[in-house]
């Protein structure tokens, strides 16, 4: 067994609180150019035109200062004229919905410990620092929603939605065919009514691009769990730096509930909203896998660490990664962003580095395929 790292903290015996310690590691946030998965895939900052219904595009953010479109999804706790990264200020009362600004990048500054809820808004201390928007990267034609809802489509999303009692539904429209393939997943009756259309409808709501398989239900997103409460939970615990795309999110989540994972926790303003394509990619797992979202993920690291969890990041340039090594220790495995890796102080607080055997031309994998080739390993016993 190796040595405790040295920047481990004692910690108190107890499971600490889902905020973690109120001090944590400082520096700054900036990300090697080494160790990646595959490249980034780049916010297109342009609202995409859809068809009528709930009408296409990227899930922007438009301010308070005025009336909201119906079915236009506002940000949580904003404000008027925020700072973007080039340090000018942007008003916040233009007029009519608009998508994310041209030019303007997410900050990259420290924020406050803690978890929020996925659309909780405000957390205990107050708003998010900076008021940045999430990365959507939904497919061109992504629905909008109604405010504090989300498009699921998709036979299996659909179908392990109506089977999990924390979703609250708000409408179910189905084509006759997937009503028909939906009842032989779950035993009708279901806990709404159906609304009976065809795929024309459905296209003309969700978006020509959306691969909906004739099924699409409106529902309220998902409120996480505590920190500790998983951590009362056996299993690995996976935490993604800054991974942002949905579908690479959703083929995680999927992974982590294969291999008997306890959690995967996120980044609250660089990682994707849950959306409709991420629970389609999650095939149902979104439903069953706890999802968090942490404010600091350096501080959620030493949280966990804190908690006798040992924190292992995954990069190419680590040695092969031997789950045998880790018999007897509880693991937290930790992937960084598509193409950048993670960032420095996310690497620096990892109590070690492990990479994949990875044999031939090819240099590295996509985030998600490393994280089951390396969710399998730490499942595998000697």
């Amino acid at each position: 067994m190796k040595p405790p790292h040295g920047n481990r903290p004692g910690g108190p015996p107890r499971p600490p609180s889902d905020r973690g310690p109120q001090r944590g590691p400082g520096g700054p946030t900036s990300r090697p150019s080494g160790g990646g998965h595959e490249s980034r895939s780049r916010d297109q900052n342009t609202r995409h035109q859809g068809g009528g219904g709930g009408g296409g595009g990227f899930q922007s953010r438009p301010n308070h200062g005025g009336p909201q479109r119906e079915g236009f999804k506002p940000s949580q706790g904003s404000r008027d004229g925020h700072r973007g990264a080039s340090g000018g200020s942007h008003d916040g009362n233009r007029s009519g919905p608009s998508g994310p600004r041209e030019g303007f990048k997410p900050g990259s500054g420290g924020s406050r410990d803690g978890f929020k809820p996925r659309h909780g808004g405000q957390d205990a201390a107050g708003p998010r620092h900076g008021n940045q928007p999430r990365h959507s990267q939904e497919p061109r034609g992504a629905p909008d929603a109604p405010r504090g809802t989300v498009w699921l489509y998709g036979l299996h999303a659909v179908a392990a939605a109506l089977t999990n009692p924390a979703r609250r539904l708000r409408r179910l429209i189905l084509t006759e065919e997937a009503e028909a393939a939906l009842a032989e997943r779950v035993t009708p009756p279901w806990a709404l009514a159906v609304e009976r259309a065809d795929r024309g409808r459905l296209d003309h709501l969700l978006g020509r691009d959306v691969v909906h398989q004739g099924a699409a239900l409106l529902a309220d997103p998902l409120t996480p769990p505590s920190l500790q409460s998983v951590l009362e939970k056996p299993g690995v615990i996976v935490v993604l730096d800054q991974v942002t795309d949905p579908r690479n999110v959703g083929a995680i989540l999927r992974s982590a509930a294969a291999f008997g994972a306890a959690a995967v926790i996120t980044q609250d303003r660089n990682a994707p909203e849950e959306t409709g394509g991420l629970a389609k990619a999650a095939s149902g797992a979104l439903e069953t896998m706890p999802l968090l979202r942490a404010v600091n993920i350096a501080r959620t690291l030493i949280a966990l660490k804190a908690a006798n969890v040992w924190c292992v990041g995954l990069d190419a340039a680590g040695p092969p990664l031997s789950g045998p090594s880790f018999a007897g220790r509880r693991v937290a495995l930790v992937l960084g962003a598509e193409g950048d890796g993670m960032r420095r102080l996310t690497r620096e607080t990892c109590d070690e580095i492990a990479g994949l055997a990875i044999k031939g031309a090819v240099e590295s994998l996509n985030v998600s395929a490393a994280a089951s080739v390396a969710l399998y390993e730490l499942t595998r016993t000697p």
